[in-house]
């Protein structure tokens, strides 16, 4: 256990932390509310799912009082997942455009 989790947080702390995740979720919401479309609505409710995500793996989850090697273990595995899924998207993109040209 760190010796950071035996400090008191302060109560403040979490409820303006709920207050912004409550502003988030209505941004979230509005833009379906407004109805905007294509790779406008997709970029904001993704950037608005990553802020939320952060804040409350940060200041829910204790994340952020962690050490930096926790923080590590926690992460880069997730990461490096993320960066060989996209190298295989672009394995197989390669495959299938070599297949379509080299066999018809």
């Amino acid at each position: 256990m760190s010796q950071s989790s035996d400090e008191q947080h302060p109560i403040s702390l979490y409820l303006k932390i709920w207050c912004l995740l409550f502003v988030l979720s209505t941004l979230s919401y509005l833009v379906d509310y407004f109805q905007v479309q294509g790779i406008v609505r997709w970029t904001l409710i993704l950037v608005f799912m990553f802020l939320k995500a952060g804040l409350i793996i940060g200041i829910f989850m204790h994340v952020s009082w962690e050490k930096y090697s926790v923080k590590l273990l926690l992460f880069v595995p997730p990461i490096a997942i993320l960066v060989f899924i996209i190298l295989m998207a672009i394995e197989a993109d390669y495959t299938y455009l070599n297949r379509l040209t080299f066999w018809q």
